[in-house]
């Protein structure tokens, strides 16, 4: 927990079990939110700083999205597979790549029994 009562990325990582897929390492920044979508534009339009982003995607251009809005992490859900190019140009973005094997709508639910709230 960071110092203003938002869950950091470390402890989702850890009590979720996510994995992380080695794109950029997984640190303290703090988590304000979570977005599920699998429509790109629709993250562009509504998907906050600070959010980490539920999603089926893992194509390369969800890496543009997650940089362009600043988001503390991408988690595909599903256990779906990530391509290494797409591992490659998050770590070249700075983005956090994790997955979930649960789906998004169940990766979901436990963050927000975790306490990961919109901030308003």
């Amino acid at each position: 927990m960071t110092g203003d009562g938002y869950l950091d990325l470390v402890s989702i990582v850890e009590r979720l079990g996510l994995t992380d897929l080695g794109a950029a390492p997984p640190d303290g920044r703090r988590v304000t939110g979570a977005y599920t979508s699998d429509l790109l534009s629709d993250v562009m339009g509504f998907a906050r700083s600070g959010e980490i982003w539920l999603t089926v995607q893992s194509h390369l251009n969800l890496v543009a999205v997650a940089a362009l809005k600043e988001l503390s992490a991408v988690v595909v859900c599903g256990g779906r597979t990530v391509d290494d190019t797409v591992i490659a140009k998050a770590r070249e973005e700075g983005v956090v790549m994790l997955a979930s094997a649960d789906s998004s709508y169940e990766t979901g639910g436990r963050l927000w029994e975790l306490g990961v709230r919109r901030a308003d």
